[in-house]
């Protein structure tokens, strides 16, 4: 029987299971509706797909480094108890070594992409979700290359609530490229240098900061200056080679790359469940509600 996309997605609806496990099991079960659900419940898929709508907002940041080639990565759990297990742990190095490997573009490829096992990395995130029983999932990840003259700077803050990978061009000091991470880390820079601003973003700032030495009451003949002077300290704040080297603030970031023979190409830094609404539920509430279940 001829699997449709129509078919496809009802199966989705009723389960909340992937889109390639459902094709799967419509097709081993020639179309039938009732046996490919049950196909997905005796795979743990089903077991996974009643967690779907859960809030998976703690987790882990991960890197995996083999030779020129680096990957972050982050995987999300439900709670920081289970980013804590073993189970999880042992996925999470998993999915960074199959990333590293097959280099796919973005999540949806990477999900649809094969394990050494032979089962997809979606169906093998569903087995660890049937085995864990928490929604998991592959939120984020980025594949990274150098060359044998640079150096990788990878560092995890806090076993992996915050994981940073920069690469230093001209240096393979993988000791200094590490300590730039963990400044990065700590400060969370939003771009390498100036030059990355945008014009749009710097004239914005500019007319934001002009009206405020206004407002301030200043002489328009001097306010130029003060704005320019305020502008310096925004770029300050977001770039990292302007900024204060968290292991010796008399010396900017620069200058202690530039002291390596050194110059950041760039930097990705993964903050385990930034930009996630958590849910916050009333304790007591959420006790209740499992006795009445």
């Amino acid at each position: 029987m001829a699997i449709t996309a129509q078919m496809v997605k009802q199966l989705r609806e009723k389960t909340g299971a992937g889109m390639m496990d459902c094709k799967k099991a419509l097709t081993e079960t020639d179309g039938d509706m009732d046996k490919a659900i049950d196909f997905l419940r005796e795979k743990g898929i089903a077991k996974a797909a009643k967690k779907a709508d859960r809030i998976a907002a703690e987790g882990l940041a991960a890197i995996e480094v083999q030779g020129n080639e680096a990957v972050i990565l982050e995987v999300n759990s439900e709670t920081d108890f289970v980013a804590k297990n073993e189970g999880f742990q042992k996925l999470t190095k998993e999915l960074g070594a199959y990333l590293l490997a097959a280099k796919p573009a973005n999540v949806e490829e990477a999900l649809a992409g094969k394990m050494e096992s032979g089962a997809s990395v979606e169906e093998h995130i569903n087995s660890a979700i049937a085995t864990i029983g928490e929604k998991l999932s592959l939120r984020r990840f980025e594949v990274v290359s150098k060359t044998d003259a640079d150096a990788f700077g990878a560092y995890l803050h806090m076993g992996g609530r915050i994981g940073v990978l920069t690469v230093v061009e001209g240096t393979t000091d993988e000791a200094a490229a590490k300590d730039v991470a963990m400044h990065i880390a700590a400060i969370n820079p939003k771009y390498v240098s100036r030059d990355a601003v945008s014009a749009e973003e710097t004239a914005h700032e500019r007319e934001v900061l002009t009206q405020q030495a206004l407002n301030e009451g200043k002489p328009a003949n001097i306010v130029e200056k003060m704005v320019e002077g305020r502008l310096s300290k925004f770029f300050e704040d977001i770039c990292l080679l302007d900024q204060a080297f968290v292991k010796n603030p008399d010396q900017k970031v620069r200058q202690f790359v530039e002291s390596k023979g050194g110059t950041v190409k760039g930097f990705i830094r993964y903050e385990v469940g930034e930009g996630i609404e958590k849910r916050v539920d009333n304790f007591a509430e959420e006790v209740m509600n499992q006795v009445k279940k």
